[in-house]
């Protein structure tokens, strides 16, 4: 069986995925807005918040890694007109 990491949100903030640059090799940069703030660039192995780092990328998720969670965030997904 195969192990899928739960999402999980700390209860004291609050982050959104908004856009991802992502190379094949897991390696690139995240913009994640963190409690409504505008969105900063994170880079793979920075730290996002306190306790809390960007362990790696898809085109589409950023999983950010604390005290042993992780917590997956995923881009919206386009609503056509």
């Amino acid at each position: 069986a195969t192990s899928v990491p739960q999402a999980i949100t700390p209860s004291s903030v609050q982050y959104q995925l908004v856009g991802v640059i992502a190379s094949t090799t897991g390696q690139g940069s995240a913009l994640i807005a963190v409690d409504g703030q505008p969105p900063k660039a994170y880079r793979v192995g920075q730290e996002v918040s306190e306790g809390v780092k960007l362990v790696s990328l898809t085109p589409k998720q950023a999983r950010l890694k604390s005290n042993g969670q992780d917590l997956v965030l995923e881009l919206p997904v386009p609503v056509t007109p």
